[in-house]
């Protein structure tokens, strides 16, 4: 199977929200299956999955949008599909919402750590470490794809992703009437951030990449960037959240800010990334003085607002 034959250039949308005018990459509209930033990073594996691959083993959060992604991608090319998580909560089992129940329906086997040979519970180490050690004992049988998508793979993906940003950026004559252009998405491990700046940055292209760590704290996330990239001149600008939060945890400031932007743009995100996204890059623009053109990532991520909104409206109630 061909990438284009799945994934194809999404659009680009002018918003204007809270008095700045912002352009929204609706990476959410890609494909059903692959939408966002995990369509980016697993595009690779489309194309270059070897014949003798006859499983894809990973691991994450129970929720996580590569979950669902990696189980479409798995069942396109029928291959098996292993995925490891911490704990599967009990009220999640039979709920048949969310990237948990979209990824059984499509075959994914889902495994809590505490079946992998060396679990926590003899160790004390935390399923990131537990899944690379397991997965030098895998066969070559075995595709192994780390956390989110974090592989010098994805930049494939991502690298297709700043060609059609770059292409709009030149339609708009921008960087012949502004010093630089901003990109802005939220980050998790960091990967599309990271491949997108060094990429602009090859080009030498005044393109800025911003974004902001929505798992752990900025530490965490240069860690990340240096395990890819050592020149930190292609590193992505952190910038800063309002708190430190921590990655799955229910904020009204988060809900308050989603349902603000779907009211005001009529453009439904995510609920982990986007409002820490948004977060960070309105308190840029109000405070910067920077006038730059600003393009929003569309993280994607719908379907993991089917667990995510139940869960506010028991926290929240008032907010609904």
């Amino acid at each position: 199977m061909k990438t284009h034959s799945v994934l194809s250039t999404s659009p680009i949308q002018k918003v204007h929200y809270q008095g700045f005018d912002f352009y929204v990459k609706r990476d959410d509209l890609l494909n059903p299956y692959f939408s966002g930033n995990k369509a980016r990073k697993f595009a690779y594996y489309l194309e270059h999955i070897s014949p003798s691959v006859t499983k894809i083993v990973g691991y994450g959060s129970i929720q996580a949008n590569s979950l669902y992604s990696l189980a479409a991608l798995a069942h396109l090319k029928g291959l098996k599909f292993d995925y490891y998580v911490d704990r599967i909560p009990p009220w999640l089992l039979n709920s048949g919402l969310g990237n948990y129940a979209k990824a059984i329906e499509l075959g994914a086997n889902i495994i809590e750590k505490r079946f992998l040979p060396e679990s926590d519970k003899k160790t004390g180490l935390n399923l990131d470490t537990l899944m690379r050690g397991f997965s030098q004992t895998l066969p070559n049988t075995s595709l192994f794809i780390q956390e989110g998508g974090r592989s010098v793979s994805a930049e494939f993906g991502v690298h297709q992703l700043a060609q059609e940003l770059a292409d709009f950026i030149s339609q708009k004559r921008w960087i012949e009437r502004y010093s630089a252009v901003n990109i802005m998405l939220p980050a998790g491990t960091g990967t599309t951030a990271l491949f997108l700046q060094s990429w602009f940055k090859k080009q030498q292209l005044p393109i800025n990449v911003l974004t902001c760590a929505c798992v752990g704290d900025d530490t965490y996330l240069e860690q990340q960037f240096s395990e890819l990239k050592v020149n930190k001149s292609h590193w992505p600008t952190i910038l800063p959240t309002q708190k430190k939060y921590h990655f799955g945890k229910l904020y009204a400031e988060h809900f308050k800010q989603w349902k603000s932007l779907l009211d005001n743009t009529q453009i439904e995100f995510d609920l982990l990334y986007d409002p820490a996204g948004w977060e960070s890059i309105l308190h840029y623009v109000k405070n910067s003085g920077d006038d730059s053109p600003i393009i929003y990532i569309h993280q994607g991520g719908l379907i993991g607002n089917e667990t995510m909104l139940p869960r506010y409206r028991r926290k929240f109630p008032d907010l609904f």
